[in-house]
């Protein structure tokens, strides 16, 4: 289920950090000889080998593009996507989630030429590789773009052909998850899911849903689902954030999931969360956006911690960096912040996000061998 793979070994992107064993050496009891206490040396998020499985096509845009290319066509936007960026945003009830709908419309409607899906895609793959990406999942909906580009087979053409190019120029390994709208008819679903289906191997591993959990049936789009299921992709449906637990459950029940977008609500049924760890589900959690959208009140109240002591498969994610102002680099920093997690832990969150990613075994292998480098510097 590989997509493409990278086409140069990744450098380190700054220099090195003396060695934690050396760091600890020096501490007795947390103490120095001059009586100040010192934290071992932190190692650089940055270098830490590492997938990224949940981003969203335009909400992977960088802010300063969204501006110069509504520039470029005299393109108004809205005030939360310029002098009141990152914008603040509600995802409790219909109305939050419809402005953070429209602000996401606005800034899909920017990208109006061949040359700027390409840009995005490449400007992506650069902020991924800078955050020490070695493996990117972008997720687009087709159907959103296709009346602009020609239809969804001819978008879906575009969007390969610019990671393909991404891919080999900026040296992360790319791949594409069709998601579908579960806003719209589930018989859409499935018209995206052959089109995935036609596309595995070659570039797509995944097939997802995305949009407000609270709207549609989940049960509906399980014909979709047979349908990827059946060409091997991956199944990767949004479940478990805006809605409790029982979402995340009907995505694994009915969708038969194989990661579970955000799935963070499955901790509050714990026979669920056996369930999804028992099956080896990946969570892809994305703490930044969980606490912007009101899921959690603040970072610290993202319970991760209760996640990884159930022993789940979990990924960090960035979802929308557009808008919610932080990539992928800045979900480790801000859960090391958070929950005081030490240099091993955040090696085995990138561990498990590498381990549930759509890449080829032998790469997956030398990025688990890098994750043991990061540890040993």
């Amino acid at each position: 289920m590989s997509g493409f793979g990278p086409f140069e070994t990744l450098a380190a992107l700054a220099p090195q950090e003396p060695p934690l064993a050396d760091a600890r050496a020096s501490i007795t009891d947390g103490n120095l000889d001059d009586g100040i206490v010192r934290e071992p040396t932190r190692r650089r998020l940055e270098e830490l080998p590492k997938a990224h499985l949940h981003l969203h096509f335009t909400g992977s845009m960088r802010h300063g593009t969204l501006l110069e290319l509504a520039e470029r066509d005299g393109h108004r936007l809205p005030e939360a996507l310029v002098e009141d960026w990152p914008p603040q945003l509600s995802g409790a009830d219909e109305k939050g989630w419809f402005r953070f709908q429209r602000l996401y419309d606005v800034a899909r409607s920017v990208l109006r030429t061949e040359d700027d899906v390409r840009r995005l895609v490449r400007e992506a793959a650069e902020d991924d590789k800078r955050d020490g990406s070695r493996w990117l999942e972008i997720q687009v909906d087709p159907s959103g773009y296709a009346a602009r580009f020609g239809g969804v087979t001819a978008f879906t053409d575009l969007v390969l052909d610019a990671v393909r190019e991404s891919s080999r120029d900026v040296g992360v390994g790319m791949a594409v998850v069709i998601a579908a709208n579960r806003t719209r008819h589930p018989l859409d679903a499935r018209t995206l899911a052959r089109l995935a289906g036609q596309y595995a191997g070659r570039g797509v591993v995944g097939f997802g849903l995305s949009n407000d959990e609270r709207r549609g049936s989940t049960r509906d789009f399980g014909g979709a689902f047979r349908i990827a299921e059946r060409a091997g992709l991956l199944l990767a449906p949004h479940g478990g954030e805006l809605l409790g637990a029982e979402s995340a459950r009907l995505c694994v029940e009915e969708l038969h999931a194989d990661r579970l977008g955000h799935g963070i609500r499955a901790v509050e049924d714990p026979a669920l969360l056996d369930l999804i760890v028992s099956r080896g589900i990946a969570l892809e959690v994305c703490p930044v956006s969980n606490v912007a959208l009101g899921v959690y009140s603040d970072l610290t109240s993202v319970p991760l911690p209760e996640l990884m002591a159930a022993g789940a498969t979990i990924a960090l994610g960035a979802d929308d960096p557009l808008l919610f102002g932080s990539r992928l680099a800045g979900q480790y920093a801000t859960m090391r912040a958070a929950h005081e997690l030490n240099d091993v832990q955040l090696a085995d969150l990138a561990r498990s996000s590498i381990r549930a990613s759509g890449a080829g075994d032998e790469d997956r292998s030398a990025w688990l061998g890098e994750i043991d480098d990061w540890l040993g510097q």
